[in-house]
């Protein structure tokens, strides 16, 4: 696989097995420890066609199409981010940027992975947390993770107790303020040769 900073994967996020966003992401750097791809607001991707103020983690599996919802284009809504990927790990940490590329703080979203060529598919698994600049943290989406344990489209008692050790294992890394908590990274600019990224083809598998 090509290691080159800069080169265009595509970051899908599965939702219940459903496919909700397609994102063109880059390449920052790729180690036998994991990798860092960098996230632009606006960049052109695909989200799932969902009806009017619709999100797909509210919709029940048996209530979606049994094709998945087509996908629609659209662009990055949310402000820039740089993710890290750590290898063997459910769990992706995002450095969250504000205006004029400000850090804002980190963003945990505990997931699995599989990497496919230049397709990252995460099924993500709700339970997320918040890490603050000063390393403060806190649970987020607790009550749905807890509302959707036990659904086949999702995971199963035992498998949300690792999920939520995981994400301890992960806040006492802020609590050490050790890598990635540790500020390194938090004034990372992307080189300027770096244009958006084009949107990709159609995404062909709405399903996971």
């Amino acid at each position: 696989m090509d290691d080159a900073p800069g080169r265009i994967l595509r970051w899908n996020l599965f939702i219940g097995g459903h496919l909700s966003t397609s994102v063109p992401v880059r390449l920052v750097e790729r180690t036998p420890a994991g990798q860092l791809v960098w996230m632009e607001t606006g960049t052109p991707m695909w989200r799932a066609g969902l009806p009017r103020g619709a999100h797909l983690r509210d919709i029940a599996p048996h209530a979606r199409p049994t094709g998945g919802y087509p996908p629609v284009a659209d662009r990055w809504p949310l402000g820039s981010a740089l993710l890290h990927q750590p290898a063997g790990r459910a769990y992706s940490v995002l450095w969250l940027f504000g205006r004029r590329r400000r850090f804002r703080g980190w963003y945990v979203n505990l997931e699995h992975r599989d990497h496919r060529g230049d397709d990252i598919d995460v099924t993500d698994h709700e339970l997320d947390i918040v890490v603050a600049p000063d390393r403060g943290w806190r649970w987020k989406d607790e009550r749905s993770f807890a509302e959707k344990t036990g659904h086949p489209a999702y995971w199963t008692a035992a498998e949300a107790a690792a999920i939520r050790e995981e994400g301890r294992a992960v806040t006492r890394l802020a609590e050490a303020g050790t890598f990635p908590f540790d500020g390194s990274w938090c004034d990372f600019r992307p080189p300027a040769s770096w244009t958006t990224p084009p949107r990709p083809p159609v995404p062909r598998h709405p399903l996971l």
